[in-house]
């Protein structure tokens, strides 16, 4: 694998959102071979033994959460999807099948628009479990503590050691 071209998001609070002030979004554009045979197993693989696990296959929710007890990868596997993150007033990322999004703990994400076929692989780095927030009266300072907390991945999802995301969340 070459290391993809990379757009990086900057998604700061908003007073609803906590999102991340410090950590960027960072999409991988064509990280995978996006016409690999059974990418989807390819993808997991890689998640996993790059140490981000609990991996799932499906979508993303078509409102606005976030993670204030993990990091997030989605890599997509079928389809396209546009994406907004940081609240509705956010970030509009389109991605499509062979690429990343590493969302930091925080950044609230929604599903705009897909394909009918769009489909991605969600995984949590090593030790991580993500906990459901929408953006509700009452969840904040507490999951700005929680944020706080998740500590830095040990590996990028994708090339271990020597990706992006070790470049720019270190």
């Amino acid at each position: 694998m070459t290391e993809p071209k990379n757009k990086t998001f900057l998604i700061v609070e908003t007073g609803t959102f906590p999102n991340n002030n410090a950590l960027p979004l960072i999409l991988m554009q064509q990280a995978f071979d996006s016409i690999a045979r059974a990418l989807v197993r390819v993808i997991e693989k890689t998640f996993q033994g790059n140490g981000w696990g609990s991996s799932w296959r499906n979508g993303i929710f078509t409102f606005h959460h976030y993670h204030s007890t993990a990091h997030e990868v989605l890599g997509l596997y079928s389809g396209q999807v546009k994406a907004q993150f940081g609240g509705p007033d956010g970030q509009i990322v389109t991605a499509e099948a062979g690429d990343v999004i590493v969302i930091p703990a925080g950044v609230s994400h929604k599903n705009i628009d897909q394909s009918p076929d769009f489909c991605c692989v969600g995984a949590y780095p090593k030790g991580q479990s993500p906990d459901m927030q929408y953006g509700k009266p009452g969840e904040r300072p507490g999951a700005d503590e929680r944020i706080k907390k998740v500590p830095l991945p040990e590996n990028d999802p994708v090339f271990k050691k020597t990706g992006p995301l070790i470049r720019l969340w270190r």
